[in-house]
Formats: structure tokens, sequence, C-alpha cells
């Protein structure tokens, strides 16, 4: 693979030929309803574009989720955004120089570190009742957390994606906590390890630790009800009392804050609030940061949907601007 070009190094009008991975995959029927096409998330360690196979005359025969295929083509823009129009491709194969190091977008820091990170906030909730849930539900998933992605798409949707945005939020809320110490630390350190716990369950992933697609029961219930109903399972097993489970299911309720986006209610206490900000606040300078990385400094990236379909400034390392 060396010497091959990056998602990153990707140009309008500029011709590829690589080696994906297929991290999401669709056949469409086009818009006239005459034709079909293949719509995909490819992605390499440095990131990921859309890519499509226009006139797919056999879906089976088209690339899978999960997949890792060569493909030949030409980057073109499409409102905005860079899109790489495949025009041949085929399966990577035992004899083809594949890295799947270099295919997999992963978390910056190693797995088993951010890991240690988490469990030693965990040990300073001083709530014997909240330690002991917290400790067993980390637990349970301690092992899938070492490759699980935070999402299909947009924010730490990246191997080990969970524990990196998990252990981030957690050092952020050290710090409101030292600005704000009327803040219970045990409710949002522990709001903080729970409230996306659920998505190993909400996303169908790879054992590369990335997400194909929603799983069943995350498309029906999605990761706040199934986070919910998991606190409701472990509290009763450990004999929990109902106030501390409510507690900390109304913070995992109202983290999306907004009906639209999953939250039934908006949060009613400080550390329910402080946990949606501290969520919004790591997955938008995630998103910030992995936008700009593809965008010369001066320049302004891509359309992000994500963020209000804003285009993003990549402010020069000289502020002057000169």
């Amino acid at each position: 693979m060396d010497g091959m070009l990056k998602i990153i190094d990707f140009k309008n009008a500029l011709p590829v030929t690589g080696f994906f991975l297929v991290k999401t995959a669709a056949v469409k029927a086009s818009s006239n309803g005459k034709s079909m096409y293949g719509d995909y998330t490819l992605a390499d360690e440095t990131g990921e574009i859309n890519a499509k196979i226009w006139d797919v005359s056999d879906a089976a025969n088209c690339p899978q989720a999960g997949a890792v295929i060569k493909a030949q083509g030409v980057v073109n823009e499409w409102q905005g955004r860079l899109q790489l129009r495949i025009d041949r491709f085929r399966p990577a194969t035992q004899d083809d120089p594949v890295d799947m190091a270099q295919l997999v977008p992963a978390a910056p820091l190693e797995p088993v570190v951010m890991l240690r990170t988490i469990e030693k906030y965990v040990e300073k909730i001083e709530n014997q009742e909240i330690h002991a849930l917290v400790t067993h539900m980390l637990g349970i998933h301690q092992e899938q957390l070492l490759i699980w992605p935070a999402a299909v798409k947009n924010h730490h949707s990246i191997r080990a994606g969970l524990l990196y945005h998990t252990s981030t939020m957690l050092k952020l809320a050290e710090g409101m906590i030292k600005v704000y110490p009327f803040l219970r630390k045990d409710l949002l350190y522990a709001g903080a390890v729970l409230h996306d716990l659920a998505k190993m369950v909400e996303l169908n992933a790879t054992n590369t630790g990335i997400a194909t697609e929603y799983s069943r029961d995350g498309q029906l219930l999605g990761h706040i009800v199934q986070g919910i109903v998991e606190i409701d399972r472990v509290g009763r097993q450990l004999g929990i009392s109902q106030h501390t489970m409510t507690l900390l299911q109304h913070m995992l309720l109202a983290h999306h804050y907004e009906p639209e986006f999953g939250s039934p209610r908006r949060p009613m206490f400080p550390e329910a609030e402080a946990l949606h900000y501290l969520d919004i606040i790591d997955a938008r300078m995630y998103d910030m940061t992995k936008a700009l990385e593809m965008t010369p400094e001066g320049g302004f990236s891509e359309r992000l949907w994500t963020l209000h379909n804003r285009q993003l400034y990549h402010v020069p390392q000289d502020l002057s601007g000169e």
C-alpha cells in the first residue's frame, strides 16, 4: 500500500486507485426509478469518503459492509463535499499488500490506556450503590469496549471510539467540577461512563472495530432506551435503590436534550444538564478537528450536516493571516 494516496489527500478531479475498508454499503433506486446505484462509505486510517457506483445491474456483486476492496475511480465534488465515483473494484485478496492498520481509523490512544483512565475515575465514585452499578456494567462490556466505535458515522466512529469519547468526557467532567463544585462527581462520572454504553448493542460492528449498521433492536429502541433498561436490570440484580437508579436513568434519558434527538425529557437537575453539554462539546470538537485535518490552512471545509451544515475555517498558525 506504500505510495498510494490516502483519503486525507483526495482533491476534486483526482484519479484514485487504492485499497479501502467499506464501512457502510447500500444499493438504492435512482430518483427516476429506472436504475440502481451503490452508496458507500469508504475509509482508511486518515478518514472516510462517500463513494458511488452508478448503474448497478447486480446488487449481489457489489461491495459489502466490512469488506476490503481495491477501487479505481475519480474524486469529484457534490454539494460542497468530496465524493469518489468508483469505476472499477474487486475484493482484496490474501496476495494483496493490505495492512489493516492503514485502513481502520482508530482512536489516538491505546485502548487499554483509555480503559485504565476510565477505571480510575470510577474508583473516585464514593456512593456505594453508584460505584457498584457502574463497576458491574463496565465489567459486562469491558472486552467489547476495547474495540467498539461510538457511531456508524460522524463523531468517534472509529476503532475504540467509544472508549475515547468516554475518557475525554470524564476529563472534561473533572475540570467542570472544579469550576462548579456543587456538582456531584458521583453522578457526573457515572453519567459519563453509562450514557453511551448501550451503543454496544445499538450498533453492529466487525472485529476491526468499525460499525457497519444499526442492529435491529438499535433501530427499534436506540441506545438511550437500551441503556435505561440495562440500568434497571443490573440495578435490580445488585439491589440498588429505585431512587439511585432513577437519577442515573434520567441522566441517560435527557442527555440528547431534544425530543427529535431521542430525549423525551430535558435535564431536570444540574448533573444531567452538565452531562449533555460534556457530550455535545466532545462530539463537536471531534467532528471539527476531523474536518479541519482535511482542510488546508486558510481554507474552508466541506459543509458538515452534523454542525448545522456549516463550513469550518481552518485558522492559520500565523494568526495575522500573513
